[in-house]
């Protein structure tokens, strides 16, 4: 009988695959994305500085893509139309841009930049997909990053953007009185032997995660981001509590190790790159 019904459920198995494969927008994106990829490793990019725009059926092919993955469909002959045309205005802004030196100078764009070599570089940890040994041993490493009930003593500093919290941190290095540092907000400054779920209730989630990362001392740590803005953080005491198993908290694990590993390909690939460079600076 268990045999009869587990050849039953892989054959519905295997004939619900057989209908995916069947479906004509499952065709298109396939073969769609494997144009898109092969030709994004042979064909260089198009010279900012020339004056010719050469769209190719490759280019074409991944704007397509790009519309069936948000619509659920191809685009019809008139929606591919009006998609180059908003790529021909764009590329023409953008060189045109480039050629009036716009980009320079500018912090946002550098920033914008700085952040896409970031991604590109932690890009490959997004794509892995760590096993049980691999998180369990992250487990054994990190306790204090997923332990219940773990009890925390910090200051804490408002500040309503990451540029202001820097100046901040600046200030309070330099011996400036840190309770007169900080932007004005109805929240606590100080924690005693706070739980995670009460410093969650105040401050958030993703704030009371990135706090349980931080190494307990007297200096101040930081920029910490939170929902309502940037927060320089005092952490004084940290106290663990018990750790659940892996199965509990299996995402959450996850979820930490990818951050990490992400922030120390982003680490690596920088060293790499500034290796290659000589750096000046007048004193």
């Amino acid at each position: 009988m268990t045999t009869d019904h587990s050849r039953s459920s892989s054959a519905k198995r295997a004939s619900a695959l057989r209908s995916l494969l069947r479906e004509p927008l499952v065709h298109f994106l396939f073969f769609g994305l494997a144009i898109f990829a092969v030709l994004a490793w042979r064909v260089p990019p198009d010279d900012p500085a020339s004056r010719t725009i050469h769209l190719t059926r490759e280019d074409q092919a991944r704007l397509s893509v790009n519309f069936a993955e948000v619509m659920g469909r191809p685009p019809t002959a008139a929606e591919l139309d009006a998609l180059v045309a908003r790529w021909v205005r764009e590329e023409v802004l953008y060189r045109e841009a480039l050629r009036l030196g716009l980009d320079e100078g500018d912090a946002v764009i550098r920033k914008r930049l700085a952040q896409k070599m970031d991604v590109i570089a932690a890009s490959a940890a997004d794509a892995q997909t760590p096993d049980d040994a691999t998180l369990a041993r992250w487990l054994r490493a990190h306790p204090d990053r997923f332990a219940q009930d773990m009890k925390l003593t910090f200051d804490q500093l408002y500040f309503t953007g990451r540029s202001r919290a820097v100046v901040g941190r600046t200030l309070i290095d330099g011996g400036a009185d840190w309770k007169k540092v900080g932007d004005p907000v109805s929240l606590p400054v100080h924690f005693e032997e706070a739980s995670h779920t009460t410093v969650s209730s105040e401050m958030g989630e993703e704030f009371t995660r990135a706090l349980e990362r931080l190494r307990p001392g007297k200096e101040w740590q930081g920029p910490v981001e939170s929902a309502l803005g940037w927060h320089l953080v005092r952490l004084t005491a940290r106290e663990p509590g018990v750790v659940p198993p892996l199965s509990a908290i299996r995402a959450r694990v996850e979820d930490d190790w990818r951050a990490e590993t992400a922030r120390q390909r982003e680490d690596v690939a920088y060293k790499t790159l500034r290796d290659a460079y000589k750096v000046r600076i007048d004193k």
